[in-house]
């Protein structure tokens, strides 16, 4: 997945590079929460839409993905069958053998394909792995029943289907834990190792805030950057190569995938600026109101949803972290990726908090809303 925009490259600030100490190991306010946990798997397991509706779907503590029956990525889209569910309201596509290739869902831009199968590892802050075929993808516009007799819909399908660029899920590992550098044809580093943010003077090394907020996606690419209302915004150099949490899913999915973005903390036409904004404003479809309270269903998430949390010690029902989920890991938890102020950037982990929903870890206790976009 390319970058929507290219721009000339900035100097790189000095002491920029994340160290492998990426993460302090002491205890944290978030270590003082998840210790008083002990809630019991939320839902079926943890829950996975995309999972529970395939036929045969394999036990994710066995480890790897059963491939979709068929020949190629092409014939299975020309022979496929659609099925109306509810609860969200979406089209399946199915495979001549059965398999539900694809999910589209009603109201959502962001669509769920099978391709080929995947593992991600991040083996300094977690044994977990999370292994999918699951490729989450964006298309022109917000589905709704009946796309798939469009001649739109004939020609997309099979070509995305059958595609092998990068996806939503993909790209947002290209900032993880050791990523490496990527560059535009003109110079411009739009991919690689991400940090949160620069450290806070008088902060320790424990502190929730040690690593600050505020780093949205055009400070890591270290460019200005024009929205479509006009409004002007510039990065600041201290932050060159920093991504808070509402700022790497403005990256990913914003200036990566060309969803459209705007510098408000209101309504608006895309995706807003902070992590409570974006839960409550962001198009899509809210799979899980905010109740200001830990659901008890987590079963509708499928991989590429947005997932929101209320982690601010003193402000239990402020909505303050927001996350990508990834579906199951291997020990059949349900983890999401996020970018983190102790982790110091994306991570998949389990520094000061297990990065799972269900159980009785930290996030999990915190989680509060749940967006498809």
């Amino acid at each position: 997945m390319d970058p929507v925009q290219h721009e000339p490259p900035r100097t790189r600030r000095a002491g920029g590079h994340r160290s492998q100490g990426r993460g302090p190991t002491g205890v944290s306010r978030r270590g003082l929460l998840a210790a008083a946990a002990g809630v019991a798997v939320l839902g079926a397991g943890g829950g996975y839409l995309w999972t529970r509706e395939r036929a045969a779907a394999p036990d994710p503590a066995a480890g790897g993905v059963r491939p979709v029956a068929g020949t190629s990525p092409a014939a299975a889209a020309g022979s496929a069958t659609f099925e109306r569910l509810s609860g969200p309201p979406r089209t399946v596509a199915r495979s001549a053998a059965g398999d539900v290739i694809a999910t589209f869902t009603d109201g959502a831009r962001s669509a769920v394909l099978t391709g080929a199968s995947r593992t991600w590892r991040e083996p300094r802050t977690t044994s977990a792995a999370v292994t999918s075929d699951a490729h989450v993808r964006l298309m022109p516009g917000a589905w709704s029943a009946g796309k798939e007799k469009t001649a739109w819909f004939k020609g997309w399908f099979p070509k995305t289907l059958a595609s092998a660029e990068p996806d939503i899920l993909d790209t947002a590992f290209q900032y993880g834990d050791g990523a490496p550098t990527r560059r535009t044809a003109k110079g411009l580093r739009y991919a690689g190792d991400a940090q949160f943010g620069p450290v806070v003077p008088g902060e320790s090394e424990q502190s929730f805030h040690y690593h600050d907020e505020k780093s949205d996606f055009y400070d890591y690419l270290g460019i200005p950057w024009t929205f479509a209302d006009g409004t002007r915004a510039q990065p600041e150099s201290a932050r060159l190569g920093d991504v808070d949490c509402s700022g790497f899913m403005r990256l990913v999915w914003g200036y990566r995938a060309g969803f459209p973005l705007h510098d408000t903390n209101t309504a608006g036409v895309g995706l807003p600026r902070r992590a409570f904004a974006i839960a409550a404003y962001a198009p899509g479809v809210l799979l899980i109101p905010d109740t200001q309270r830990r659901p008890t269903d987590i079963s509708l998430l499928q991989p590429g949803d947005l997932v929101f949390f209320a982690i601010n010690i003193g402000k239990p029902i402020a909505i303050d972290h927001c996350g990508l989920y990834l579906g199951l890991d291997d020990a059949g938890h349900s983890r999401f990726l996020s970018s983190r102020s102790q982790a110091n950037g994306p991570t998949m982990g389990d520094l000061a908090g297990r990065a799972t929903l269900d159980g009785g870890g930290f996030y999990a206790e915190g989680l509060r809303v749940a967006r498809r976009l």
